[in-house]
């Protein structure tokens, strides 16, 4: 009897603490809730970007223009000099010289993407101030925030990853010469537009084919985000409408469909050689599916008579 009476108590105990912590972790997740921070602090996300990618561009274009130009082989007869020059070597010249070649067209290549990957954070920093119109009340949790910061400074990282340390080597290089010489001893940096600008003409049509794909993702989602940001006829409501014309008349979320098109564009430009780049474009299509299908519920949700024809991201897959 005194056992069983103990084997009670002990039991009650556990169930109170059981409760207890129930009752901490409730307390613990509600409290976590409560750290958001407002909707519109998305325009961050493209400041940061904007940042991120330009210093990044201007550095790499820099080290593309002083160090990986000529971008064109050089012409046959100087080839055919040093193939007598070198004698019995003529096949290893070669071998370095199509290695360098290579190598300088990827980097132009980066510089390309690059200029890609600036086009698309200036232009969502433009939409985000001037297209969507946020509720006063819609918020975003503070771990989403801080993702989307990281996420707009890894993304042009893993573009240029390959070519980072040589430029930043070479920068360093000539931060150090300067400290060194001084300005008045540093030989005057001449710019010429044709060296800048005429190696970016000369891409494979690999980078035309996928600027044209970054162009026709890039155009569906301006209007996709202009039909988004007329949805409410007042800027300070919270009404909701379902959403009608373009991509949205097949998916739920067509602005990330849009997304989607534009980083393929992206990998295809870039030649699809940097495993970063496929980690970039395999995280943009995980993220924003999973975002894509939680809208699509909450759209059947909130709207009885949402169609239901429509897929979440991908017509006739999700």
């Amino acid at each position: 009897s005194i056992a069983h009476e103990n084997t009670h108590q002990i039991c009650s105990s556990s169930h109170i603490q059981l409760l207890y912590n129930a009752d901490n972790l409730r307390s613990i997740f509600s409290n976590l809730q409560k750290f958001t921070v407002p909707q519109k602090y998305f325009m961050h996300f493209y400041v940061v970007g904007v940042l991120a990618t330009t210093i990044l561009l201007l550095a790499i274009w820099f080290y593309a223009y002083m160090k990986m130009t000529p971008l064109l082989p050089e012409s046959s007869s100087y080839s055919t000099i040093a193939s007598h020059l070198v004698g019995s070597n003529s096949f290893s010249f070669g071998r370095v010289h199509s290695r360098t070649m290579g190598h300088k067209y990827h980097v132009w290549r980066t510089v390309f993407v690059l200029l890609l990957m600036e086009i698309q954070v200036l232009r969502r920093l433009y939409e985000t101030e001037h297209v969507f119109h946020y509720s006063p009340s819609a918020r975003m949790h503070i771990v989403g925030y801080l993702t989307g910061l990281f996420y707009y400074v890894a993304a042009p990282l893993s573009l240029a990853s390959s070519c980072i340390p040589e430029a930043a080597e070479y920068l360093q290089g000539q931060v150090a010469e300067f400290i060194v010489k001084g300005r008045a001893r540093m030989p005057d940096l001449v710019i010429d537009s044709s060296s800048l600008l005429q190696p970016l003409l000369k891409l494979g049509w690999t980078q035309w084919i996928g600027a044209v794909i970054f162009i026709w993702g890039s155009l569906h989602q301006i209007r996709c985000h202009a039909i988004l940001g007329t949805l409410r006829e007042h800027k300070d409501s919270d009404e909701y409408v379902i959403p009608c014309g373009d991509w949205f008349n097949r998916v739920s979320c067509p602005h990330y469909l849009a997304e989607l098109v534009i980083y393929f564009g992206m990998l295809v430009a870039s030649g699809g050689e940097d495993i970063p780049v496929w980690f970039l474009f395999v995280f943009v299509i995980t993220n924003l599916s999973f975002a894509a299908v939680e809208t699509h519920k909450w759209y059947l949700q909130k709207f009885e008579d949402y169609p239901r024809s429509r897929y979440a991201i991908i017509p006739f897959v999700c």
